[in-house]
C-alpha cells in the first residue's frame, strides 16, 4: 500500500475556496492490529493523571476561563445511574468549552455535612450521640457496616458528639473515595486537585464568615417563633425541605358550646388538639356564624373559653365552614394566631408527644382528669384515640369519624407528619417575610431574570418559587455533624443566658467550633456559670454551606487571585428538583454578599426514570449503581445514553441505548484504522498524512467535506447553546452516513493501483478526505467519547484530542468549494439501489454485476452521473452501466431518492476461502 504524496508546504491556498488554510502534517504509528475498547478506561485514565490533561491553568485572565460550580455529591453511601446521567452533561460542557480554547476550571466537591450522612453512620457504626457523654479517644464502634439494615435508636451506643463526628468524618473518606474511583472511570474530566469538602477547614470558614457578614448587615436574625418540625430527627426543617405527601386519616365532627349550650359543629382531622384550642375563625362573610363574632364558646371535654373570630383566610365550603385554631395544628393556624394576635397553648413536643405536665389552662377545669391520666407523654395517635374515646363518651362527637386522605407536610427526609413546635431559631432573609427598608423578593426575581436558564422553561420554577415564599431562611439544625453556628451568649448573673446580645468571633479566628472554644476574652472554665457564657449548640443547614459553592472553589477571602479569576462563575449544573434549595440559596447568598449573581448559566438535567416511569431515588429502592454497567457495556457507551437526553428532560434508564453507544464507540476505532492503514507503510508500520484541503480535487470527496462543514456549525452552534443532544445528533448521523455510504463509495479510489509508479489525483484526493474528515469527526465526538477518540488520537496525533482546538468548518470548506453536500447522498442512494437487488437475489454484496441500468429521477441525475465511477467500484459493477432518467412516478418507493434498476445481471458469487 502506497504512502501519501510528498508533503507540501505549512500553509497552502486551496484553489476550491481561495482561502488560505494550515496544513497539518500527522505521523501515524501504534495503530493496533485489532482494535478494542477494553482496558481504555484504565490506560488513558492515567495517562490524563499523569500528564495533567485537565489541570486548570490558573495564569489565565478571567476572560480565558470557564468556571463551573460542580455539584458536590452527598457522600451517604454510593452513587446511583441518575448521579452519572447529570454529571456526564457537565463534563460535555467542560470538554467543549476547553477544545474550544477556554481554561477550564473543573473542580469537584463532596456534600458531606448533614442528615444523610448522620442517619448513614447511625445505621453503619450502631451509634447515636448524647452531647452529656465525654470524649473517649479510645472508642470503638460495636458495628462496622450493617449492610444495609437499619440499628434501632434503642440499640444504638450513646457516644460523645466529638466521637460521632469523628465517624462522620471517617465514613465520609471511604465514600469519597468510591464516588471519585467512578467519576474518574466514567471520565470526568475534572481537576482532581480542585477538591473540597462542606465539612472542610475552608468551607467551615466561607459558611461561618457569610453568617457573621449577614448578621453584621442585619440580614441575619434569630426569632422564638412557631415552626415546621420533624419529631424523629428532633430538628427545625426550612420550608424548601417540605415535601406534600398524602396522609391516611379521619374526619371528626365535635361540638363546642356556646354559653346557652347550643352546639358549635367544627370538622376536624385532629381531635388530639382541642386541648391547644385558643379560638373557632370563619369567614367574616359567612352568614351562618357571623352573630358569634365577638362571643365566646367552651371547648369540649375541657371547657377552656374560646373567643369566636372572623378571618379571610377561613374556608366557608370546607368541612362545617368553622374551624378550630390551635397552637399548632398547622401553617393557617399560625397565620391566625399571628395576625389575631391570639395566646400561645401549645402542647405537642419536640419529640413529638403531648406535654406531660398538666397545662395551667386546663388545670382547674373538668378535663384535668382526663389529660392526666389519658394524654400527658402520650404520642399524638395515642391521644388522638384517647380523646376520640372520650368525646364519643361525652355525646360531643356529633358522628363516627369519615376516612379520608388529606396532605399533610413531611420534611422530605422523614417519614412522620411534621409538628409545629415553638424554639428559638435563626433566619436569613431570602424576600420570604418583608425585609427593612428593601424589597428582597422583586431583587431575588430580577437576579432570576439575569440567569440564562438550559432550558429556558426551568425559569418558571425559580419564579414560583421565590413568589410563593411566605417565610424567610431557617438555617439552624439541631443536629452534629455540621458547620456550628459561630456565636456564644453571655450568662447574666441571674444565670438567664442572653441571646440578645451575641458574641462574635473575629473573622480571622473562623473557623470555631462554640461548643469546644471559649470566645476570646473568656476562659473554658467559665462556660454556663453567671458571668461567663454558653456556646450556640445548633449547626447550619447543609444548604448553608452548600449555597457558598461558587465562594468556596474560588478562594474567596482565601486567594484573591485565584477568585478574581474565576467568580463570578459561568455554570450551575444541577437538577430540576433543587432549584428551589441549592441554586436559589446560591443566588441568594451571592446576591446579599456580592451584589452579582453567582454564575451566568444555569443547566438543569431531568430525572432518570425507571421502567414503570418513576422517578429513581434511593429512598424509593429503584436506582441502580454505575460501577457495574460502566464495566459492563464501557465508559463511552454509558455516556451515550446520557447525552442522548436533553436538558430539562427526563429519561429512561435504558441499557438498548448504551449498546448502541458501544456499537459507536467500536464503529469509530474500526472506521478510523481503515482510515489510517491509508498512511501507513506495511513494512515498518509507520506513514506520514498530510491534511491539505488543496489535494481534495473529486466533487464526491468535497461534497462530503461540504457536508461536513455544515455538521460543524450545526454542532458547534447547539453546544454554544447547551444543547447537546442535538450535537450529537448532527454528528451521529453524519458519522454513520460516512461510514455506509462514503467509506463503501471510494474505496476502491483510496486504494488505488499498487502496481501504479505514481498515485493518483484522484487517490490523493479520496485519502486526504478521508483523513480531515476523521480528524473533524474525531473532535466533534470527544466529548461524548473520550475514550475511543483519545484511543485513536494517539494512533496519529500529538498531545491528547481532549486539548486539541474544536473544528470549525472554514478549511472544510475551502476544500468543498462550491461542491453541493446533497451529492454524496444521490451518490449512496444509487449504491443503495444496487445493494437492493443483491440482497433480493440473496447474494453476497461482494457478487460482481455484469450490466445494469439505473433510472434515476432528474435531481440526481447529474450528481450520479458525476459520481458514477464510485458507484460502480462500490456496487462491484464489471460491465456495462447506464444511467436514464427516471419516468414520473416511477421511481422505487424502497429506496431513498427514488433510484430504481430497469435491469441488471448479476455475476457468481464469490467463493469464500475458509479460515485456517
Amino acid at each position: 500500500m502506497s504512502d501519501f504524496p510528498t508533503p507540501t508546504p505549512a500553509t497552502t491556498t486551496s484553489p476550491a475556496a481561495g482561502a488560505q488554510v494550515d496544513v497539518v502534517r500527522a505521523v501515524v504509528r501504534d495503530v493496533p492490529e485489532r482494535v478494542s475498547l477494553d482496558g481504555l478506561e484504565t490506560t488513558l485514565g492515567e495517562r490524563w493523571e499523569a500528564e495533567g490533561t485537565y489541570a486548570f491553568d490558573r495564569s489565565k485572565t478571567r476572560e480565558q476561563v470557564y468556571s463551573i460550580d460542580t455539584p458536590p455529591p452527598t457522600a451517604s453511601g454510593s452513587l446511583h445511574i441518575g448521579h452519572v446521567f447529570s454529571y456526564t452533561h457537565t463534563d460535555l460542557v467542560a470538554r467543549f468549552k476547553r477544545m474550544r480554547g477556554l481554561e477550564v476550571f473543573y473542580p469537584m466537591g463532596w456534600d458531606d455535612n448533614g442528615l444523610p450522612t448522620e442517619r448513614r453512620v447511625q445505621n453503619y457504626y450502631g451509634v447515636r450521640v448524647d452531647i452529656a457523654l465525654p470524649y473517649d479517644p479510645d472508642f470503638v464502634p460495636p458495628h462496622e457496616g450493617t449492610d444495609g439494615k437499619a440499628v434501632k435508636p434503642a440499640d444504638q451506643v450513646p457516644v460523645s458528639r466529638r466521637n460521632f463526628i469523628e465517624l462522620c468524618l471517617r465514613l465520609t473518606a471511604q465514600d469519597e473515595k468510591q464516588f471519585e474511583q467512578v467519576w474518574r472511570y466514567l471520565g470526568l474530566s475534572v481537576d482532581w486537585a480542585q477538591t473540597y469538602q462542606t465539612i472542610d477547614t475552608k468551607s467551615r470558614a466561607a459558611a461561618q464568615r457569610a453568617f457573621v457578614r449577614n448578621l453584621a448587615r442585619g440580614e441575619a436574625y434569630q426569632a422564638e417563633a412557631p415552626g415546621l418540625w420533624d419529631v424523629t430527627f428532633q430538628t427545625a426543617v426550612a420550608q424548601a425541605e417540605l415535601e406534600a405527601r398524602d396522609y391516611p386519616g379521619f374526619f371528626h365532627k365535635v361540638a363546642f358550646h356556646t354559653p346557652g349550650g347550643d352546639p358549635i359543629h367544627i370538622e376536624t382531622t385532629r381531635p388530639e388538639l382541642i386541648p391547644a384550642v385558643v379560638a373557632l375563625i370563619a369567614h367574616p362573610d359567612d352568614e351562618r356564624y357571623q352573630h358569634l363574632f365577638g362571643t365566646t364558646v367552651t371547648s369540649p371535654l375541657f371547657g377552656v373559653e374560646v373567643p369566636v373570630l372572623a378571618h379571610p383566610a377561613a374556608e366557608p365550603d370546607k368541612g362545617a365552614g368553622i374551624a378550630m385554631c390551635c397552637t399548632f395544628g398547622d401553617l393557617t393556624d399560625v397565620q391566625w394566631w399571628r395576625e389575631l394576635q391570639l395566646p400561645t397553648r401549645s402542647i405537642i413536643q419536640r419529640d413529638g408527644r403531648l406535654a406531660r405536665e398538666t397545662p395551667e389552662w386546663i388545670a382547674d377545669g373538668p378535663g384535668a382528669a382526663l389529660y392526666a391520666e389519658g394524654l400527658a407523654g402520650k404520642t399524638a395517635f395515642s391521644a388522638r384515640t384517647a380523646v376520640v374515646e372520650a368525646l364519643r363518651a361525652s355525646g360531643d362527637l356529633a358522628t363516627e369519624p369519615v376516612a379520608t386522605q388529606r396532605k399533610t407536610n413531611f420534611y422530605e427526609k422523614g417519614d412522620k407528619p411534621l409538628e409545629i413546635v415553638t424554639s428559638r431559631q435563626w433566619y436569613i432573609r431570602n424576600g420570604g417575610r418583608e425585609t427593612p427598608g428593601r424589597d428582597l423578593k422583586a431583587e431575588l426575581l430580577a437576579r432570576g431574570k439575569e440567569l440564562a436558564f438550559h432550558p429556558d422553561f426551568m425559569r418558571v420554577r425559580y419564579e414560583n418559587w421565590v413568589g410563593g415564599l411566605n417565610g424567610d431562611w431557617l438555617i439552624s439544625r439541631q443536629r452534629f455533624f455540621g458547620v456550628a453556628i459561630p456565636l456564644w451568649y453571655p450568662v447574666l448573673e441571674t444565670g438567664e443566658v442572653d441571646h440578645e446580645h451575641p458574641i462574635v468571633p473575629a473573622e480571622d479566628a473562623l473557623p470555631v467550633d462554640p461548643t469546644a472554644q471559649a470566645p476570646a476574652g473568656y476562659t473554658e472554665d467559665q462556660r454556663g456559670v453567671p458571668g461567663g457564657f454558653v456556646g450556640d449548640q445548633d449547626i447550619m443547614d447543609t444548604w448553608a454551606t452548600s449555597s457558598l459553592t461558587p465562594q468556596i472553589v474560588s478562594g474567596w477571602e482565601r486567594d484573591a487571585d485565584l477568585f478574581e479569576r474565576i467568580y463570578p462563575m459561568d455554570l450551575r449544573p444541577q437538577g430540576q428538583d433543587i432549584i428551589r434549595t441549592w441554586l436559589f440559596s446560591t443566588v441568594v447568598r451571592s446576591h446579599l454578599e456580592h451584589g452579582v449573581l453567582p454564575w451566568a448559566n444555569a443547566s438543569i438535567s431531568g430525572w432518570i426514570l425507571d421502567p414503570d416511569r418513576k422517578k429513581m431515588s434511593k429512598s424509593k429502592g429503584n436506582v441502580v449503581t454505575p460501577l457495574g454497567l460502566l464495566e459492563q457495556h464501557g465508559s463511552d457507551a454509558v455516556r451515550y445514553w446520557a447525552a442522548s437526553a436533553r436538558l430539562g428532560t427526563d429519561a429512561a434508564y435504558d441499557e438498548g441505548q448504551m449498546k448502541i453507544g458501544r456499537r459507536l464507540a467500536i464503529k469509530v476505532l474500526n472506521a478510523s484504522k481503515f482510515v489510517l492503514e491509508f498512511g501507513r507503510d506495511q513494512q515498518t508500520g509507520v506513514g506520514e498524512i498530510v491534511l491539505d484541503p488543496s489535494l481534495v480535487t473529486v466533487e464526491l470527496d468535497r461534497a462530503m467535506l461540504a457536508g461536513l462543514a455544515a455538521v460543524v456549525d450545526t454542532a458547534t452552534e447547539a453546544l454554544e447553546a447547551y444543547d447537546h443532544t442535538r450535537a450529537l445528533e448532527v454528528t451521529e448521523t453524519f458519522f454513520w452516513t460516512f461510514c455506509d455510504d462514503y467509506l463503501e463509495l471510494v474505496k476502491d479510489r483510496a486504494y488505488g493501483d499498487a502496481d501504479a509508479a505514481q498515485v493518483t489525483a484522484g487517490t490523493t484526493s479520496a485519502r486526504t478526505a478521508l483523513a480531515l474528515a476523521l480528524d473533524t469527526m474525531l473532535r466533534l465526538l470527544a466529548p461524548y467519547l473520550p475514550y475511543a477518540t483519545e484511543e485513536v488520537w494517539s494512533w496519529w496525533r500529538e498531545g491528547s484530542v481532549h486539548r486539541a482546538a474544536w473544528p470549525v468548518s472554514a478549511p472544510l470548506r475551502a476544500a468543498a468549494g462550491s461542491a453541493d453536500p446533497a451529492q454524496l447522498a444521490h451518490a449512496g442512494n444509487a449504491l443503495a439501489a444496487l445493494r437492493k437487488i443483491k440482497s433480493e437475489a440473496k447474494v453476497a454484496m461482494k457478487t460482481p454485476i455484469l450490466s445494469v441500468t439505473l433510472a434515476v429521477p432528474a435531481t440526481s441525475l447529474d450528481a450520479v452521473r458525476s459520481a458514477i465511477e464510485d458507484i460502480r467500484g462500490a456496487g462491484r459493477v464489471q460491465g456495462p452501466s447506464e444511467l436514464v432518467e427516471t419516468a414520473a412516478g416511477q421511481g422505487d418507493p424502497d429506496v431513498q431518492g427514488g433510484i430504481v434498476v430497469v435491469a441488471s445481471e448479476l455475476g457468481e458469487p464469490p467463493v469464500k476461502t475458509p479460515r485456517r
